[in-house]
């Protein structure tokens, strides 16, 4: 994926997420002075806090609770999803970019 195609599907992704009226994702700058680590780690967590709400929903619904609703439980399952899905695609890339820089000749 070229970086032009990567900033649309960025594009794409904050305006479906000010839709869904979860907050945008900010991109770092070399001022905020977030390391590469802190940032993959708290996307990570991000997943897996999404993960733990949509295991908490599904258990809540399986056991009748009325407060829950189908819809909920499928929205949160899909989100969760979604996320694990994008933070394998990153990671993905990011093995690529290693394997690419590793076969580098010097």
């Amino acid at each position: 994926m070229s970086t032009p195609e990567i900033s649309q599907v960025l594009a794409q992704m904050r305006v479906m997420a000010a839709q869904a009226g979860t907050p945008a994702v900010k991109e770092p700058t070399p001022a905020d002075g977030v390391s590469f680590q802190q940032l993959l780690g708290e996307s990570i967590g991000e997943v897996n806090s999404l993960q733990q709400e949509a295991g908490v929903l599904k258990n809540a619904f399986e056991r009748g609770d009325e407060e829950v609703d189908l819809a909920q439980v499928m929205i949160a399952t899909q989100k969760a999803g979604l996320a694990f899905t994008a933070m394998a695609e990153v990671r993905n890339k990011l093995v690529d970019a290693y394997r690419d820089v590793m076969n580098m000749p010097l």
